[in-house]
């Protein structure tokens, strides 16, 4: 396990670069994103270890000065640009949005204004490669051109939201969950004058559906409504979401069929669950990361059939609120306070994540060993 201190700046969200293997960029705001600056760490793993890449001030053959990205405001997301190596944009508590440009000095290349609150969530459509989409407190997502200086497109959704995202199957239609405990699709293909392309709203909390080959669920599946906090589309299956928030519990839906309440339920975690997000490997996988102070590996249940009477895994549904034949395959606890931001590095061997918190750290560890103790 490889660890990196940010000190003073409490971790919000880590990404690894979609062009190489061995950086990351990290998000993170001081005094715990309530007030204060906010700072984008770029990081390189080396064989010695995780370096700050970004250096700035006067160097000389015994010492150097090393900075990271300032921002006036803190920091709670981060996105890589999709088609230019050394872009990455963060979403910051002041409603600004900020295009860096890591081989220049100091400041960004880009800046928007637009959100009335704080912006949460930042999200590069994967297919497209030439827009983003931001969500915020204000109840707005909004779509941007990094070459242009206002936003194209703003898709209400009248809740406080905390997370949005393209799909990575389509570059028009993307999503987002939201306080008021519901998942939302919209399609930009759809004429905006009907209802803003919104073309599907799913309650998080609705339980789930009887399923042929499946114990039936229990009559504790329903929860009521609470904060929905993140969410993340399957890398392999274009319809599965899965979604998770203040009522500790993961749950993936089939959006090919709305009103049959979630195809997998997964408890365990001891608080909310802040990040979600699916394995690029494995199509059953995912991760998560938790105010438990854990990271958790999960499989939905898919790709094992129904698990309920597999002898080799009693404890598949041994939760009275598990459905779907998922499990917790392992976790880590090296984290000493809220874990907040997790990510799947896409190089390489499978299994390698990195994870960020309000402990300040960053930590590197592989999840395969994980999911094999």
């Amino acid at each position: 396990m490889l660890e990196f201190r940010t000190q003073g700046f409490n971790g919000y969200a880590v990404k690894y670069s979609p062009f190489f293997d061995s950086r990351i960029a990290v998000a993170s705001s001081a005094n715990f994103g309530l007030v204060g600056n906010g700072r984008l760490y770029i990081l390189g793993l080396t064989p010695k270890g995780i370096i700050a890449e970004k250096w700035y001030g006067p160097t000389t053959a015994t010492s150097s000065v090393t900075a990271p990205f300032d921002t006036q405001d803190s920091l709670y997301d981060l996105s890589w640009s999709e088609t230019h190596e050394n872009q990455v944009v963060v979403a910051a508590g002041d409603g600004s949005i900020k295009l860096f440009d890591i081989a220049l000095n100091d400041f960004p290349v880009q800046s928007w204004q637009e959100h009335k609150r704080e912006v949460f969530a930042v999200h590069w459509n994967l297919v497209a490669k030439d827009t983003f989409c931001s969500s915020s407190w204000d109840g707005c997502i909004k779509i941007w051109s990094p070459h242009r200086p206002e936003s194209l497109v703003t898709l209400p959704t009248h809740s406080c939201t905390y997370s949005a995202s393209f799909s990575p199957h389509s570059p028009t239609i993307l999503s987002s969950v939201s306080s008021d405990s519901h998942l939302r699709i919209f399609d930009l293909r759809t004429p905006a004058s009907v209802s803003n392309h919104l073309t599907l709203s799913i309650p998080l909390h609705s339980p789930p559906q009887s399923r042929p080959g499946f114990a039936p669920p229990s009559p504790l599946g329903g929860h009521p409504p609470a904060e929905a906090l993140t969410h993340d589309w399957n890398k392999y299956r274009d319809t599965i979401i899965a979604a998770a928030g203040v009522d500790r519990i993961i749950r993936t839906f089939d959006i090919r069929a709305p009103s049959q309440g979630p195809v997998a339920v997964l408890p365990g975690h001891g608080y909310a669950v802040r990040k979600i997000t699916w394995s690029p490997h494995l199509s059953d996988v995912l991760l998560s990361a938790s105010y438990d102070m854990t990271c958790r590996v999960w499989t939905d249940g898919s790709a094992m059939g129904n698990g309920a009477s597999n002898p080799q895994h009693p404890g598949l549904v041994s939760d009275q609120l598990a459905f779907g034949g998922g499990r917790e395959m392992g976790r880590m606890g090296r984290h000493t306070e809220f874990v907040i931001g997790v990510d799947w590095c896409l190089f390489g061997a499978e299994g390698w994540c990195a994870s960020c918190g309000w402990d300040e750290r960053l930590l590197v560890w592989d999840a395969k060993a994980l999911m094999a103790s």
